[in-house]
């Protein structure tokens, strides 16, 4: 039996050093040794006509085609004619291009949010350690947005024609004139308005105006829809995110957060779309309704389409998904579609919308629009991540500093359950000081099993001591660990947070490995004042695990291994307290 034990610890330690590996070359940049990632290759390109062809159809190019059904082709600019030139676009918070077909944001660089980009390789300390030279690491403002054949991700509006055959109005493929005007956030100037206007089609002139306020990503989008025929129009307006669909790769402990399109409605609340059901066809969308937004979310940072409150009631709007069968190799579209009142002839309709490009502030998107705060994924552990979360909040507004914060939750966390820890020390204690007998008793009836048992369960009854007692401490602690290692893994607020001295990010793991050598260490020591399983193989398993475990929080962010140190180092103290007090040594 003991043969069999063995074997099975073997397998699964030498199966946690294939996952170990395949996770340090991912770290690294590279793919998977041992167990090939499955997420769909980079291939995505913008759809355009072959030469000679027709233009592309408005729901080839990711326009959800009116009444569901299929569009006609799109108005466009004369295949012969020059393609204007970007309008670049720049503010505090902003870098970005506005192409004038369609007035479509093209690219855009968040300045305050940035990121590091090397060549990949062994990772520094192992490089020092080898004495080889750095690589160099240059830091870039992240790209949200971008029209790059490998990570394309558009915001897109247009109008359509729900009459389906008839006359076709001004979208997202049709060339737009930029109106004069400074295209800078100058110091002192709180605002910026840059205006596209497009040529008549279909008796619709359509103006799009992107107004960007300094320090804010909400960008505010005023669409006027002017009438310049002679008969009424009953036009749609959509507002559109257009994405590559690479997801990220998952961490150690198997999750990541949520990367694709999302809806909500305050009918059906929040809504994810994974990018696999769209592209199989099975996505459900949220029903038409009054209320509602659409958006792109993945780590960190997200876009969404918002109505301003003003001209939300009363404006019914559809959502709508489309996938690589409509747009493209690894293309996914998003899209909120508003009916709108009929514009008469020589009268202008106007809908002001918010375009959010940004963090995911947790505080911020909940001002901004009811639901909008949930595309920071928690994953299933949201009912405590959040409080966690709000909890961390309070304290960096008393300590400043997010690593202190996360020191201090734990002392606080530690004070809630002080007495039920107390208890299970207490247990844990008594355990320890009977071992003696236990083993004693095991070493004398040996050859007899079933009186051993009987013998041991006298003992225990005596004695008043629970021998699962001291694992109720740890099954409590395990929910909050795994929704704190949520909130670490999904608040921007945490990305590139110092705590001390080498710890210039606690999202990301230690580069030097000091906090998870503390880790084991304080680990070990603690596994050293809990009773010894009076069977050998539990016993030396009781070693083995925790430093299996400790391994894999060299991938864990910092700010995780510090919560667990700080558990630890109070665990540690708490036990001890308590062995002395009733008399238990080593």
């Amino acid at each position: 039996m003991n043969d069999i034990r063995r074997t099975i610890l073997w397998v699964i330690f030498g199966f946690s050093l294939v996952m170990l590996w395949d996770q340090w070359q991912v770290h690294n940049g590279r793919a998977p040794t041992f167990l090939p990632s499955t997420k769909p290759a980079v291939t995505a390109q913008a759809p355009t006509p072959a030469p000679g062809a027709s233009a592309p159809t408005a729901s080839a190019a990711g326009v959800p085609a009116a009444g569901g059904g299929s569009a006609a082709t799109a108005p466009t600019a004369s295949s012969t004619s020059v393609p204007a030139e970007r309008v670049q676009i720049e503010t505090d918070v902003f870098k970005a291009a506005i192409d004038p077909q369609g007035g479509t944001l093209a690219h855009l660089e968040l300045l305050q949010y940035m990121q590091e980009t090397s060549h990949g390789g062994l990772m520094p300390m192992v490089r020092r350690l080898l004495n080889m030279p750095a690589l160099p690491v240059v830091e870039e403002p992240v790209v949200l947005m971008d029209d790059g054949p490998a990570n394309r991700y558009l915001a897109q509006t247009g109008l359509l024609n729900p009459a389906g055959g008839g006359a076709m109005f001004p979208n997202h493929l049709s060339l737009m004139a930029a109106k004069p005007g400074p295209y800078r956030l100058a110091d002192g100037q709180d605002t910026l308005e840059v205006s596209f206007e497009s040529q008549p089609a279909g008796g619709l002139k359509y103006v799009k105006t992107y107004v960007f306020k300094r320090g804010d990503y909400a960008i505010h989008v005023r669409h006027q829809v002017v009438n310049v025929g002679d008969q009424p129009r009953d036009p749609q307006l959509y507002l559109q995110l257009l994405r590559h669909g690479v997801e990220t790769h998952g961490s150690m402990l198997g999750t990541s957060t949520f990367t694709g399109p999302a809806a909500y409605t305050e009918e059906k609340k929040f809504h994810k779309i994974a990018f696999a059901d769209i592209a199989k066809g099975k996505a459900e969308v949220p029903p038409a309704s009054e209320t509602g937004w659409v958006a792109m979310v993945q780590h960190y940072f997200a876009s969404a389409w918002l109505v301003e409150p003003t001209h939300s009631a009363g404006l019914k709007r559809e959502f709508r998904v489309q996938g690589p069968d409509a747009l493209g190799p690894n293309l996914y579209a998003v899209a909120m579609v508003a009916n709108l009142p009929t514009v008469a002839p020589g009268a202008t309709q106007t809908v002001d919308t918010v375009l959010f490009a940004g963090p995911e502030e947790e505080k911020k998107l909940e001002a901004l629009a009811p639901g909008l705060d949930l595309v920071k994924d928690y994953g299933i552990f949201a009912i405590i991540s959040k409080p966690l979360y709000w909890l961390l909040d309070q304290l960096h507004k008393l300590l400043g500093n997010w690593g202190w914060s996360i020191v201090a939750l734990v002392v606080l966390l530690k004070a809630a359950f002080f007495w039920l820890n107390a208890k299970a020390y207490g247990s844990m204690a008594k355990m320890k000081a009977i071992n003696p007998r236990i083993m004693e008793m095991r070493e004398r009836l040996k050859d007899k099993p079933q009186e051993m048992q009987q013998e041991m369960m006298r003992i225990y009854r005596e004695e008043k001591v629970n021998p699962l007692g001291g694992c109720f401490p740890i099954v409590i602690q395990i929910p909050v660990f795994i929704a704190l290692y949520w909130v670490l893994l999904s608040s921007v607020e945490m990305r590139h947070a110092p705590w001390i001295l080498w710890i210039r990010d606690l999202s990301a793991p230690d580069p030097w490995f000091i906090l998870p050598l503390v880790m084991t260490g304080t680990t070990l020591l603690q596994t050293w004042l809990n009773p010894t399983p009076p069977d050998p193989m539990q016993a030396k398993l009781m070693w083995i695990m925790p430093l299996a475990f400790s391994v894999m929080f060299f991938f864990f962010p910092a700010g995780l291994v510090l919560y667990w140190i700080t558990n630890n180092i109070l665990s540690i103290t708490q036990q001890y307290v308590i062995n002395k007090r009733l008399g238990v040594t080593k």
